[in-house]
């Protein structure tokens, strides 16, 4: 049986995990490379030119070309949580860290 390489890799510390996604803003960046390698593309229309703002504490993108507005955990398993980014990828880390 062979040995599945992405089973057996290397993963962070939780001081490690902390340097790189510690903060919400960490998270939030980290999150927004993964969603948009190319950089914003909007789920509407497709143009690629947006406005950032907040509201209370979400950041929400609209669309510089149809004005729709998204954010970062639209259509991501992020999506339902009521707890904040830094916290749900610890949360998340830590259960990967468990061992069966």
């Amino acid at each position: 049986m062979s040995i599945n390489p992405i089973q057996f890799q290397r993963g962070l510390s939780l001081p490690d995990f902390l340097s790189q996604y510690g903060t919400e803003a960490q998270c939030e960046s980290a999150l927004e490379k993964v969603r948009w390698r190319d950089g914003f593309r909007c789920p509407q229309c497709g143009h690629d030119h947006c406005t950032v703002f907040r509201r209370g504490q979400q950041r929400l993108y609209q669309c510089s070309g149809c004005h729709h507005q998204t954010s970062l955990r639209v259509g991501t398993l992020f999506q339902a949580s009521k707890l904040r980014l830094g916290t749900t990828s610890l949360r998340f880390a830590l259960h990967g860290w468990q061992r069966p």
